[in-house]
């Protein structure tokens, strides 16, 4: 006798019928798109309505890292794969540390490209992987569309319990808070075009309350100055001439003076930057840096207070 998968009734918004969209399957090609573009529409507005929570989070995040600690993402599915997208692009965007944001994905890297059946139930894989990741004073969101994958709440539980504060980022606002979550991000996209398919409006809410968490996090840790990416990597022809016009955006010189900067401060933007904008030299401009933890405009009051 075969014994039947449990089956578990999911009460989410991103479950039910849509009522605007009941007849897209007789819509033209031009409909369809035009219909799954209104709903994507109402994200913005839906996010916008959470960004005092996700500003608790960034100051978690940010608390986390400057203490040495680090940031962990949890997720299934959809979830998980943004997840690990959004951890992967700030080491070149932002040139930190692979280690300050980790990403783990129910059923591991193999499930990044394939369903692996049963990995988002299994709140004890979750639980596991705090425990022998996790350390006290780090920071862990959790995202679900659903708000109740077993995965990611098991984890949220055990990481609190390793004295690390805890957020989620659920779809499901009528959800009450789980156990082992210090900060609920309850954003109500409602429901998708496509019933239950929550890579849709769910999806792209996430997309967005990860880049603005993240992004929001290396500002407050100076790894911009104004809106310039003056951390990124240089990893290749399009990234090292991005450099060079980020210098001269910022200082208002002559793409000659600002390569010749670079090259002084031995491909160190930031260095010289500080060394453009403040007439010091290359070392004082790196010793700045270095006091000030990598902030530019902190560097550049330290320079000038040396001067005066």
């Amino acid at each position: 006798m075969t014994v039947p998968v449990q089956a578990v009734h999911v009460d989410s918004p991103t479950e039910t019928r849509n009522p605007r969209t009941t007849d897209i399957d007789l819509m033209s090609t031009a409909g369809i798109l035009g219909a799954i573009n209104a709903e994507d529409r109402t994200v913005a507005g839906a996010v916008a309505a959470v960004l005092p929570q996700v500003a608790r989070a960034v100051d978690y995040a940010v608390d986390a890292l400057r203490a040495g600690g680090r940031v962990h993402y949890v997720g299934a599915g959809t979830s998980g794969r943004l997840a690990t997208l959004d951890a992967a692009e700030l080491v070149p965007t932002f040139n930190v540390p692979a280690d300050w944001f980790i990403a783990h994905h129910a059923g591991g890297e193999r499930a990044l490209r394939q369903a692996v059946e049963n990995a988002e139930d299994d709140d004890g894989a979750g639980a596991a992987e705090m425990a022998a990741m996790v350390q006290p004073g780090d920071f862990v969101l959790g995202l679900t569309a659903s708000g109740r994958t077993p995965y990611v709440l098991g984890a949220l539980l055990a990481a609190q319990r390793q004295g690390a504060h805890t957020g989620l980022v659920s779809g499901n606002a009528k959800a009450a808070k789980p156990a082992g979550v210090d900060v609920l991000i309850a954003v109500d996209t409602g429901p998708e075009a496509i019933a239950g398919s929550t890579r849709m409006k769910a999806g792209t809410a996430q997309k967005m309350i990860l880049t603005s968490f993240s992004t929001a996090t290396m500002i407050k840790l100076g790894r911009t100055y104004s809106n310039l990416m003056v951390s990124m990597r240089a990893t290749n022809a399009k990234l090292r001439g991005r450099t060079i016009r980020i210098l001269q955006e910022a200082t208002g010189m002559t793409m000659a003076d600002c390569s010749d900067a670079l090259t002084e401060a031995g491909g160190d933007l930031k260095v010289a930057l500080v060394h453009l904008l403040s007439g010091e030299d290359v070392k004082s401009a790196a010793k700045a840096l270095h006091v000030s933890g990598g902030h530019v405009r902190k560097a550049l009051d330290l320079v000038r207070v040396r001067a005066s």
